[in-house]
């Protein structure tokens, strides 16, 4: 009796730590979503596609209806099969920036005149479902603005921070540009404005204010507006984003010249499609040489350029490797002129979408339109990228973080040797994690995947544990029945 009461304590043992290890397998399996957790899984596509319709409905300006051509089944690549065979050129820096810097969802970033990376945050803020009714007008302004410094400058060696700036200014942060003169020029999506600030945000005025605070529109408003180019000669560009699907061209002045661009979204992205129509203008990118200014067209999936002159339409560029949302890109002349590029999470519904989707950044040549390379962090995908920027030589890249929080720093594999395989550091994030849907950017359901990133350990800890106990428990019953045999021997004797 006793053997058997032994028997079953080490098969309930075993099948407690199964189920455990059966949990935690699970458990990874969800810790970077590729779908939006948030949506009722029963919900159809064309209910998702109701939401986003509504996503791009401005004041007074509603998605245009528009004939898309059939998306052909054929010459489809194998999108994982493809991916894996793409160079890696860019080697992540994990430890940068310096351990002292606190972001919250980082939103944006740019160069100042100095070199230095300078970043727009969002602290404490979250952009969730109910931030903004279906008016688009912000809920919590009662909260006043926020009180940290939202624009921190990093030094690109270190990471640490040369200066900052946006205090009790700002409600909800999103794009950051700054000028061949150092001005710095930003939007915020609850405001619904833009800004011209002075270098390094001296006098804490803006020199120049476009919009009318807090009040979505079109015409002279804003709607969620999301970035700002500038040229050499002052003239500059806005992205009129989330709502109005539009971009506005402006004199140095602030008066307007010319804007274009309709609301429509197609859901699935065309290496042939209509121009001039968005779904959310996310970034905007001079190309210099050639008098181009680039938008990522986030919801269609795709870049589209158009003259900075005139905003004639010039060309698109978009690879079915990227996937159907491309959330920013930056120019560099490097290598004859090429876009570097950060896409999303698929905005799929199930848990297992139609398309497959990895998270990465993307290098591509606009000369003939080829992806080059992919990074991300450690080799590894990204959750939530938001923007990108690179330099000049093309030697540096950083790619902004709503989710886990961070800037990421990746150097040109001729510059910069491997680092150790840690994609995460503690410590670098405050509040909660950025809960920004469809209509936003991040899911909230995604809090738990800032710190547990990447976890190549916790199965090997599972599973020696498992062969362990198991040994244990066919060792002990080896033996209790190597007693019991013995006494029946003695017993017959």
């Amino acid at each position: 009796m006793h053997s058997m009461d032994v028997s079953r304590c080490c098969s309930v043992i075993f099948l407690l730590a199964c189920f455990c290890f059966l949990q935690q397998t699970h458990s990874e399996s969800q810790s970077s979503p590729r779908y939006l957790q948030n949506i009722d899984i029963g919900s159809n596509a064309s209910n998702n596609n109701e939401r986003l319709q509504q996503i791009l409905k401005g004041a007074g300006a509603g998605a245009t209806q528009i004939n898309w051509p059939t998306r052909s089944k054929q010459g489809i690549p194998d999108i994982k099969t493809e991916l894996a065979k793409l160079n890696t050129t860019y080697i992540y820096q994990n430890a940068w920036p310096a351990n002292n810097v606190k972001l919250g969802a980082v939103t944006a970033v740019s160069f100042d005149k100095a070199g230095n990376v300078v970043i727009f945050h969002r602290v404490d803020r979250i952009w969730g479902q109910d931030t903004f009714d279906n008016a688009n007008q912000y809920r919590e302004k009662y909260r006043g603005p926020i009180r940290e410094s939202t624009v921190l400058a990093l030094e690109p060696a270190t990471g640490r921070v040369q200066y900052d700036w946006g205090k009790n200014f700002f409600y909800m942060p999103h794009g950051l540009t700054v000028d061949p003169d150092d001005n710095v020029w930003l939007t915020d999506v609850a405001m619904h404005q833009v800004f011209k600030f002075a270098p390094r945000g001296a006098g804490n005025k803006p020199l120049l204010t476009l919009g009318v605070a807090f009040q979505p529109g079109s015409g002279k408003k804003f709607c969620k507006p999301t970035s700002v180019a500038i040229l050499d000669n002052g003239d500059f560009f806005v992205a009129d984003g989330y709502c109005n699907a539009r971009i506005l061209k402006y004199s140095k002045s602030g008066e307007l010249i010319l804007r274009w661009g309709q609301n429509s979204f197609a859901g699935v992205s065309y290496d042939v499609a209509p121009q001039n129509y968005f779904a959310i203008p996310h970034a905007l990118t001079l190309v210099p040489e050639l008098e181009l200014l680039c938008a990522a067209d986030r919801e269609n999936g795709r870049v589209q350029c158009f003259s900075s002159r005139n905003g004639t339409f010039h060309s698109q560029y978009h690879n079915p490797l990227i996937g159907d949302r491309l959330f920013s890109m930056a120019y560099t002349p490097a290598s004859g002129g090429e876009l570097v590029i950060v896409n999303g999470p698929s905005a799929e519904l199930g848990i297992h979408p139609e398309h497959y989707n990895e998270v990465h950044g993307f290098v591509m040549s606009m000369r003939n339109r080829q992806l080059v390379s992919k990074f991300g962090p450690n080799n590894l995908e990204f959750q939530n990228p938001h923007d990108v920027a690179v330099t000049a030589d093309g030697n540096e890249i950083y790619v902004a973080e709503l989710n886990p929080m961070r800037i990421h720093k990746f150097l040109h594999k001729s510059m910069a040797k491997p680092m150790s395989l840690s994609a995460t550091k503690e410590g670098k994030s405050i509040g909660d994690v950025p809960a920004e849907t469809l209509a936003a950017e991040v899911d909230p359901s995604q809090t738990a995947a800032t710190t547990t990133t990447h976890h190549p350990s916790g199965k090997a800890v599972l599973v020696a544990s498992l062969m362990l106990i198991f040994s244990g428990s066919t060792f002990a019953l080896a033996l209790m029945m190597a007693r019991r045999r013995k006494r029946v021997q003695n017993a017959s004797n």
